[in-house]
């Protein structure tokens, strides 16, 4: 496996990568595949704007034939008062990837990503309520749960609830 921060020249197989995450798992992202499928293909290249200051910032992971088997992004908040946060988003690794760490690298890679950047304390996100698996892995990489969104997402007349999750990178200046 490798790892790397995903670029312009990526974009359709990250495009690809993720309509697969929200045709197999609807519960888990608040975006639907009709609804990114939809969106051209320079949606996808802005999101992964190459620049030192770029707002966002996608990794991909590898798999030994270098084709990308996972992704996750973090979003910098640009307001003044909330420029030390970032949000971690958009993770999956694909079903044939699971079990080798594909996950706890990407986390790892977006919280040095994180710390690296000047004035960001913390990173926060938010897993679907029952995502057991999902969960377990951020907690294990320091994130801790803070509360319960009831309702965040409506998906088949269901509503599903989300639980927001934070870890620190930096101590407080």
């Amino acid at each position: 496996m490798s790892l790397r921060r995903l670029t312009p020249d990526d974009a359709e197989a990250y495009r690809a990568l993720m309509l697969e995450a929200y045709e197999r798992h609807p519960d888990a992202f608040t975006s639907t595949v009709a609804e990114r499928e939809a969106l051209p293909l320079s949606w996808w290249t802005s999101r992964l704007d190459a620049s030192a200051t770029a707002p966002q910032i996608v990794l991909g992971a590898f798999d030994h034939k270098g084709l990308l088997a996972g992704a996750a992004g973090i979003l910098f908040e640009s307001r003044e008062k909330s420029r030390h946060k970032a949000n971690l988003f958009g993770m999956y690794v694909a079903p044939a990837a699971r079990q080798g760490g594909f996950g706890r690298e990407l986390v790892l890679g977006l919280l040095a990503e994180a710390s690296a950047r000047e004035g960001v304390r913390l990173v926060q996100l938010t897993v679907t309520q029952g995502n057991d698996a999902a969960q377990a892995l951020y907690e294990r990489c320091g994130f801790a749960a803070f509360g319960v969104e009831p309702f965040a997402i409506a998906q088949g007349g269901t509503f599903l609830s989300k639980v927001h999750m934070w870890r620190a990178v930096a101590a407080p200046a």
